[in-house]
């Protein structure tokens, strides 16, 4: 393991991403965002996404160069097109404008589409709850997930990510997918040899497996069953259907070809105390209440004090730099 200094983080993404095309712009958007993911403890998505970035520019699934597009149809509403770039760079471009009209309004709504996939969904509505808002946001990707009537490729994972501010410490967040599992896990199972439990996959035949090497040829299924697929469809609509962006059974590969996913990102921000004026106070105070009876709080595990990224990544990563 390489331990790194923020900075040193930093620039050793930031070199990656210049080293494989893209601008100044992209390059330090995405550094940014690999590197928060990395000190949220999200670090399937941290580091360990980046090559996808990386292979993706080098490849042609996400433009080098593509400034986003902003537009207001309503004084609430900021809409933008990503013409096949990274999300996060449509993210950074809107969010003094999402923060203001979240104040000025009460409530504001940032409808991204032609993105590529979001990476650390988290990353969005955490900011947001650092300016003192509520946020809420969804996104969408390549179809990977099932049903077990269908048993079809018809939905990514599709995330929700939710952030809330609270007194005194970092903001409230819980990032997670609507399947039953990731598909990393099922890979690790799989690379150790070890079984998965019912529920988490099918195999190449749709039909459901316990074998994490057959699951590693299918599908990942929504937990929950008919209930978690129904929040994957709402997702859907939200991060699809009211962005424009392609539903995930028609995105292309965000792995593979030259062709972007195009999905979109959907998030709603709130300025809560313009409805109730103590309310930091009140959910810091009834999270305290939860954990005291005992309810795991998302988060409160994680406290990653320091950065270190396995060495072998560190390569794959540097292998793109202009200057290794």
């Amino acid at each position: 393991m390489m331990r790194l200094e923020t900075q040193e983080a930093l620039s050793i993404a930031r070199q990656a991403i210049l080293g494989a095309g893209a601008n100044e712009a992209i390059a330090t958007s995405l550094a940014n965002a690999t590197v928060a993911a990395e000190w949220a403890g999200s670090r399937a998505v941290g580091f360990a996404h980046l090559p996808d970035y990386l292979d993706g520019f080098a490849k042609g699934r996400i433009s080098k160069s593509a400034e986003p597009t902003i537009t207001s149809p309503a004084p609430a509403l900021t809409q933008v097109d990503a013409h096949g770039g990274i999300a996060q760079l449509g993210f950074d471009r809107a969010f003094d404008q999402i923060v203001e009209r979240a104040k000025a309004f009460g409530v504001t709504v940032f409808a991204q589409v032609n993105n590529f996939t979001a990476g650390e969904l988290g990353y969005y509505p955490r900011r947001l709850a650092e300016q003192g808002l509520v946020a809420l946001a969804v996104t969408n990707a390549t179809a990977q997930m099932t049903t077990l009537e269908s048993r079809k490729p018809v939905y990514a994972t599709n995330p929700m990510a939710f952030a809330a501010p609270r007194a005194g410490g970092k903001p409230f967040v819980i990032d997670q997918a609507t399947s039953a599992t990731a598909f990393v896990n099922v890979r690790q199972a799989a690379e150790r040899g070890d079984s998965i439990p019912e529920g988490w996959a099918v195999d190449a035949n749709g039909e459901p497996t316990t074998d994490a090497r057959k699951a590693v040829e299918g599908l990942l299924l929504a937990f929950g069953g008919a209930r978690g697929a129904n929040l994957a469809l709402m997702i859907e609509i939200l991060a699809a259907g009211m962005t424009g962006g392609n539903w995930s059974m028609d995105a292309p590969s965000f792995a593979t070809g030259s062709d972007c996913p195009a999905v979109g990102l959907f998030i709603v921000a709130i300025k809560p105390d313009l409805l109730v004026p103590n309310f930091v106070e009140r959910l810091s105070a009834q999270i305290e209440r939860l954990a005291g009876q005992g309810v795991r709080i998302p988060g409160s595990h994680l406290n990653v004090t320091e950065l270190n990224v396995p060495d072998d990544l560190i390569e794959r990563v540097r292998a793109f730099n202009r200057v290794a």
